[in-house]
């Protein structure tokens, strides 16, 4: 899930983007408030660290900017000013969270995870399809205990089949969702990705799992439990005796014959 941070100081902004990049997550930059308006209403990202203090359009005026277009991308607030009537403000214009610049990159990190969590609906960080567990906050997937060994792509692309799962999702989300709208590639980048992914997914025994959906893209549905055949011998008719060739019942003699 991309991010979008907002920051015009350089050394704020590479401290946290340094972060950001070593936990797995992908992250745009906007060094100003127009650029990042820009960003986010054209662009699906998963949630936006806006630095309170801007050139031209602050933090603040972002968040109701924001909101006013109705777009509801979570917010995170970051300001030097740390008093209760600021951290007020920002919840009241929509923030979904408010730290103290420069954050506590760990803290940072932990509360980037929570929110994209609860955005997509996850209270907890590993969500469990079959026998396949993804880890969002470290970023892993593990078959019955086996670790799966996927590329950043692989994951992401895994990641967003699994967050919207039961929705058929296109090549162009899967590009924004990898790339966010920069130096994307070819869109059969993603057919390449999605057979990478399939080959792996069924080394390990998991088939199926994710479906094409013609001229459109594709979509993971929950894996179906599979039905065990019945055994039952067949009925047979009274005073008759069942072959050991035929069955593998002992064969009986009827009494009286």
């Amino acid at each position: 899930m991309r991010i979008l941070f907002v920051e015009d100081h350089f050394a704020s902004s590479r401290a946290i983007l340094s972060t950001l990049k070593k936990v797995g997550l992908s992250c745009d930059l906007a060094r100003s408030g127009q650029n990042a308006l820009e960003l986010l209403r054209n662009y699906d990202y998963g949630l936006a660290i806006i630095s309170q203090r801007l050139p031209g359009l602050d933090g603040f005026a972002i968040l109701t900017a924001l909101r006013s277009l109705k777009i509801t991308t979570p917010v995170i607030i970051l300001s030097g000013i740390d008093t209760a009537e600021t951290k007020l403000r920002a919840f009241a214009l929509g923030a979904d969270d408010f730290m103290r610049q420069p954050p506590d990159m760990a803290e940072l990190v932990a509360r980037i995870q929570a929110i994209l969590r609860r955005s997509n609906g996850f209270a907890h960080p590993i969500i469990q399809v079959g026998d396949l567990s993804l880890d969002l906050n470290s970023q892993s997937v593990t078959v019955k205990d086996q670790i799966l060994h996927l590329t950043g792509k692989e994951f992401a692309v895994l990641e967003l089949l699994v967050l919207r799962k039961g929705i058929a999702q296109t090549k162009e989300t899967f590009l924004n969702h990898l790339y966010g709208g920069r130096d994307e590639p070819d869109i059969k980048i993603i057919d390449v990705f999605v057979c990478k992914l399939r080959k792996k997914l069924e080394r390990v025994g998991i088939r199926n799992l994710i479906s094409t959906v013609w001229g459109k893209g594709y979509i993971l549905h929950e894996p179906q439990p599979q039905r065990l055949a019945a055994t039952v011998p067949p009925v047979m008719p009274l005073g008759t005796v069942a072959h050991a060739s035929s069955h593998p019942v002992q064969a009986l003699r009827v009494v009286g014959e």
